[in-house]
Order: structure tokens, then C-alpha cells, then sequence
């Protein structure tokens, strides 16, 4: 599975930009993984419907999802919730190997992910499904992973009720992407101080 190379404009969500751009912040400081612990983007509450968390064993090949908690968005779209599971059983052995190549790139990487997959609801309509993946250490590889999803579909409303489940169609990948570039959070109006001139 190909991956292209992005920075984080690729990201569409204004909301999903946000989630990014603390994580770039943090990031950013150090250039490592941020801990987990650290990670306190504001307004966080408005987004839990749409945020899995996962815990990543790193010591099996390939590495271990487990489902911490997973927002009432993903319950609805897989039918049922999965805490406590490993996210491969999870999803099955049909959504498995479209799904966790995904997951296993961003740990591979130590980045965040981000790709864009079509689906098409109960009634036929196509929802765009966005997917980010912004991974954590506690200082030794990825440990931990949380996933923000978010569902669109230019059609206005959709059916989101077993939606990953539903039919018998797989979900179309339509972007695959690592954001490797420009691995920083810029302030709006700021001038980057490479950019300031001396006189004098």
C-alpha cells in the first residue's frame, strides 16, 4: 500500500486541523512523539463522539491495536463498540486489510496518518470518510494512537447506522497520506525569523 508525503494542509476538517496542529505544537518542541498525558487540545469534549484511543503493542509483528475507547460515531458505523478488543478483530477480514496497513504505517513511521476513503450509506449515497491518526510515546516507539474520524457526504444527510457494515461494497480509498512536511506549528501573522531582515 503507497502512501504519499504531505504536510498539513492535506488535513480538510477545520476540526481535525486543529487536533494536528496541537499535536505539531507539541511535536514540534522536541522533535519526538509527544506523551500522551501532554495532549490537551481545547475543546477537546466537542470532539470525543469522533476520537478513537488505542493502545499499541509494539513487542508483537505485527503491532497490537487494542480499543481503549471508541467514540459513538465509530459504534454507529460498525454497528456495534469494540473497547477493550483488538481493533483487527474488531473489524474483520473484510475491513482489516483495507484498514490496519494504515495504522501499521503511521506506527512504522512514528507520524500522523491521513487518508480519505468513499463509502457508499444503505440508500447509495457516497460519504467521505476522513481519517487521522496522530501517534504517542511514553518515550520507547508508538504506544499509544488516537484516531479522529469524520464522515461527510456532499449529498447532505446520510444513513451512518452500520455504515462500515451495511452493504456489500468496501470502502474506495481515495487519499493515502503521511504528513512528513513541515512538521511545525505556524502562527497565524507571525513571521517565520528566518524571514526577518537586519539593518544597520
Amino acid at each position: 500500500m503507497d502512501f504519499e508525503s504531505a504536510n498539513p494542509t492535506v488535513v480538510k476538517s477545520i476540526k481535525q486541523r486543529d487536533l494536528l496542529n496541537t499535536w505539531l505544537r507539541l511535536y514540534a518542541r522536541d522533535q519526538k512523539l509527544p506523551a500522551m498525558a501532554e495532549y490537551q487540545p481545547a475543546r477537546i469534549e466537542e470532539e470525543l463522539p469522533d476520537l478513537v484511543y488505542y493502545t499499541v503493542d509494539t513487542t508483537q509483528k505485527p503491532p497490537r491495536l487494542i480499543i481503549d475507547s471508541d467514540g459513538t460515531r465509530m459504534s454507529s458505523a460498525y454497528g456495534h463498540t469494540g473497547k477493550g478488543r483488538p481493533l483487527d478483530q474488531y473489524l474483520g477480514p473484510r475491513l482489516a486489510p483495507i484498514v490496519m496497513p494504515v495504522y501499521y504505517e503511521c506506527i512504522r513511521r512514528a507520524l500522523p496518518a491521513y487518508t480519505i476513503a468513499h463509502i457508499d450509506d444503505i440508500y447509495g449515497r457516497i460519504v467521505a470518510y476522513e481519517r487521522l491518526l496522530l501517534p504517542f510515546s511514553d518515550g520507547r516507539g508508538v504506544t499509544h494512537i488516537i484516531a479522529s474520524l469524520k464522515t461527510i457526504s456532499e449529498d447532505g444527510g446520510f444513513e451512518i447506522k452500520n455504515l462500515m457494515r451495511g452493504n456489500d461494497t468496501l470502502p474506495v480509498p481515495k487519499l493515502r497520506t503521511i504528513i512528513d512536511r513541515d512538521l511545525f506549528h505556524r502562527l497565524p501573522g507571525r513571521i517565520p525569523s528566518g524571514d526577518l531582515l537586519e539593518f544597520g
